[in-house]
């Protein structure tokens, strides 16, 4: 099927560029992006939260490391040098 769409030109620009460096076709690079899109918010939807929340919790497993961080600073900052008693 043909269509037309409008797509400002800028975006346009870095599709094209994109489709590019793929070595593909711009009607190709724009035919898988259209396809991969609802199935990219159908996952974020199964899981309850909205796309923007995917990015949070990534970095859990270095929570007991910033603590441990935390506690030496705590611990280093805890004596104060005669000469910072002024």
């Amino acid at each position: 099927m043909k269509t037309t769409v409008g797509i400002p030109d800028i975006l346009f620009s870095r599709v094209k560029s994109k489709a590019a460096e793929r070595g593909q076709t711009l009607k190709k690079f724009m035919a898988k992006a259209l396809r991969d899109k609802p199935t990219a918010n159908a996952a974020a939807a199964r899981n309850g939260e909205p796309p923007w929340m995917q990015g949070f919790g990534k970095l859990r497993r270095y929570r007991s490391e910033t603590a441990r961080i935390q506690a030496r600073i705590d611990e280093a900052f805890e004596v104060v040098e005669p000469e910072d008693r002024a």
